[in-house]
């Protein structure tokens, strides 16, 4: 009993420990959001201050970060979509037909820092004049979403049983129509799950788009760094910035813990 007592008692105080690690600098992010650059700096007005939006004014009007939205959308989006396209299927055939191989060459590319293509990405692209555009950034974004969604893909397809392809093939089906009907069906939660997985990852990526973007074409997290300077940092705007960059991420996230989580451990409970 007293065991069973002080491990409970250890467990609460670890997780409060581990909540409070983590959410404390999201509140000290936000709170000081809606501060000037001189209640940042005053302690005594950690927790009373009087709040401000003219940081969100000056991120959302001043700082163009309405098109900065758009770019991060729009990369992540395409990098997303085109990735499924991709991914999927190579998952299912890597799967199906034992390509341990080829799937170990995909997880090395997972496995590959990304900084050290970015010098020869640099200078393939900046000789096809691609630097600057979406179209780098897409590529650069997928090199990171393609291996992670085929590595959940494979383990999602391994837990489906092969007998339910055979049988819509006796019906008369063939291996497409069977992957197109039965497979892709029932493969929806795994879909989503590395759909969403490569949204966050895309829309968080910072070095490809450090790198690769243009001044047009800048992505949320390089633009934060607008509000840095070489004599002075505005504070405040870059505490609203980084806000506007980890809200919408965190709500969707909220959303669609369920469907992460029952994503990733139905290859595990199938078949």
């Amino acid at each position: 009993m007293k065991t069973s007592l002080g491990f409970r008692i250890f467990r609460t105080v670890a997780l409060v420990v581990v909540v409070l690690s983590l959410v404390a600098p999201l509140v000290w992010m936000v709170a000081a959001s809606f501060k000037t650059n001189v209640d940042i700096y005053d302690t005594s007005k950690a927790l009373i201050f009087s709040p401000t939006l003219d940081n969100y004014g000056t991120v959302l009007q001043q700082a163009n970060y309405l098109q900065f939205i758009g770019n991060s959308l729009w990369v992540a989006f395409a990098a997303t979509v085109l990735s499924l396209l991709l991914g999927v299927p190579a998952a299912y055939a890597m799967s199906r037909f034992n390509m341990r191989k080829s799937a170990l060459v995909v997880l090395m590319a997972r496995v590959i820092p990304g900084v050290s293509l970015l010098v020869p990405w640099y200078y393939v692209f900046s000789n096809m004049r691609l630097v600057g555009g979406f179209t780098v950034l897409i590529l650069s974004h997928m090199f990171v979403s393609l291996p992670l969604i085929v590595y959940i893909m494979m383990g999602f397809f391994d837990g489906l049983p092969d007998e339910l392809e055979e049988a819509a093939q006796v019906d008369g089906l063939t291996p497409i129509g069977a992957f197109r009907r039965v497979t892709l069906p029932l493969s929806v939660p795994g879909i989503a799950t590395a759909g969403i997985l490569s949204f966050i990852f895309s829309w968080n990526n910072f070095m490809f788009a450090l790198v690769l973007s243009g001044a047009d074409t800048k992505t949320l997290p390089v633009a934060i760094f607008d509000f840095v300077g070489y004599a002075s940092i505005d504070w405040g705007g870059l505490m609203a910035a980084t806000t506007v960059v980890t809200l919408p991420i965190m709500i969707i996230a909220l959303f669609v813990q369920k469907y992460i989580v029952s994503g990733l451990t139905a290859g595990a409970t199938k078949g």
